[in-house]
């Protein structure tokens, strides 16, 4: 039974983080009618006919209705084809399945407007152009957007956009709402634990703690004016001669975030970006271009495209200027000379990180990484970036690395750094004490789940719901026919 258990919360875990609409992939869907779909506890029936996982069935009847949402058989079948266009295992997927996945997403929106949980059309908006941007840029133009997609015209290609993401923003909060208050307590943990029995228990994979030390080699005041002069001109060509400042970010920002998109960002005071960069941005007006400045990632430009209230639609140019062999040199060495200061006693490895280390987000922290997956100090060599795991692989315990040179990906220009591993970790079977923090994750997704799975349940009792007679036979995980 526990066995079942993990793999539920396997897919829960998908649920609860991957409900975002995915990047368009180099070949868009066509006509994608839903979002990607990440799989609940839920409906993973299979369709009663032995012969074919799919049955023929008819493209313009309704297959269900849910509260307020209808859902057509031609929805589940787009689902499915977008689902294979994105690479999914066709044998994974069934199409009881896919209609259990879509009730569950209209019962979670139809309970979000019951609860006054609302979404603006403004919000709806915002993500939809965002959304069109991002498609234009990798598609090359707007005309074979809608030819992919199959749309006359571009009104067309929002509505559908726009249903989908009010769709999918109302669901997010419905869900987001059932579980955002649950907590788990320490007693709770350790209940899940014991309950587990030890030949199930789950195995944690290989891991290493990694410490670094930064230097960030400095442009010369001569290369730094060549990219400010560089940077009046854009502005003096787009506001004197009308040029597209999307066009010159897609010709020289080296921004890797936001170049392929012509600079376009759109950001609150909350995101989380540099004090600078959105002190700037927030002191402009509509249609304004800034002054070049400079931040931690080089110089830049900004232009505002559209205010929304505390959110700005902005398009953005970042410049670094060039490092001379000079200045890599200079670093080069003073991170040699760091290496030896530490390998002779002079100074353990992160007292000279907090002395010496040039990178903020590390250097207080004794140069110890954090895992961008995790937010801990742990990586799993299996999961680590091949990059970080080919620079420490060979490292012995209390080995630090010569210094590497690497280009920053952030966009701030080359630096060296040196390594080293600060704790190994074999693989085990979970253990209570040294692996409290991932058990206690464990335990408040299990939680999550059995909250989800209980609303779910007292909702579907409780909402107008009908299954049309060719699908009543298929084997939901919830109580959709009310049997």
């Amino acid at each position: 039974m526990y066995k079942t258990t993990k793999i539920t919360l396997l897919l829960f875990v998908l649920f609860i983080s991957g409900n975002t609409i995915a990047q368009v992939p180099d070949e868009i869907p066509d006509t994608q009618i839903e979002p990607p779909l990440p799989e609940l506890q839920a409906d993973k029936g299979v369709v009663k006919d032995s012969t074919s996982r799919f049955k023929k069935v008819k493209l313009d009847g309704i297959a269900a209705v849910v509260g307020d949402y209808v859902i057509l058989e031609s929805d589940i079948e787009k689902t499915l084809i977008d689902l294979k266009n994105q690479g999914a295992m066709s044998e994974d997927i069934t199409r009881c399945g896919l209609l259990g996945k879509l009730m569950e997403d209209r019962l979670y929106a139809h309970q979000a407007v019951q609860d006054s949980l609302l979404v603006s059309d403004d919000e709806v908006s915002l993500t939809t152009e965002r959304q069109i941007q991002s498609f234009v840029a990798q598609m090359g133009s707007m005309e074979k957007l809608l030819k992919f997609y199959k749309k006359e015209n571009e009104a067309s290609l929002r509505e559908d956009i726009n249903k989908i993401n009010k769709l999918r923003m109302l669901s997010e909060k419905m869900q987001n709402s059932i579980i955002s208050e649950i907590e788990i307590t320490p007693e709770e943990v350790r209940q899940f634990f014991n309950k587990i029995p030890e030949d199930e228990r789950p195995v944690f994979g290989a891991e290493m703690e990694i410490s670094q030390i930064i230097k960030q080699p400095k442009a010369t005041e001569v290369d730094k004016q060549k990219v400010i002069d560089k940077l009046n001109a854009i502005k003096a060509d787009v506001e004197e001669n009308d040029a597209k400042f999307s066009v010159k970010a897609i010709l020289y920002s080296q921004d890797p975030g936001s170049k392929s998109k012509g600079g376009f960002y759109s950001i609150t005071k909350d995101t989380g970006f540099d004090k600078t960069f959105k002190d700037v941005a927030f002191s402009l007006q509509e249609g304004e271009v800034s002054e070049p400045f400079e931040t931690m990632f080089g110089f830049h430009l900004i232009y505002i495209e559209k205010i929304r209230g505390q959110e700005l639609d902005l398009r953005h140019i970042l410049i670094t200027p060039e490092i001379s062999q000079e200045a890599l040199d200079s670093a080069k060495k003073e991170l040699d000379t760091i290496r030896k200061q530490i390998m002779d006693g002079k100074y353990s490895f992160a007292d000279a990180a907090r002395n010496f280390s040039d990178e903020k987000e590390t250097k207080f922290d004794g140069g110890l990484l954090r895992n961008p997956i995790t937010y801990d100090s742990r990586f799993e060599l299996t999961k680590m970036d091949p990059t970080l795991y080919n620079q420490v692989r060979n490292l012995k315990d209390n080995e630090i690395s010569y210094p590497i040179l690497e280009q920053d990906p952030r966009g701030g220009g080359p630096k060296y750094k040196i390594l080293k591993v600060t704790n190994r970790y074999d693989e085990h079977v979970a253990d209570f004490a040294k692996d409290y923090t991932r058990i206690q994750q464990l335990a408040l997704t299990e939680k999550q789940y059995n909250a989800i799975k209980k609303w779910m349940a007292e909702h579907i009792e409780e909402t107008y719901i009908s299954v049309n007679e060719a699908n009543k036979g298929c084997e939901f995980a919830n109580n959709w026919v009310k049997e």
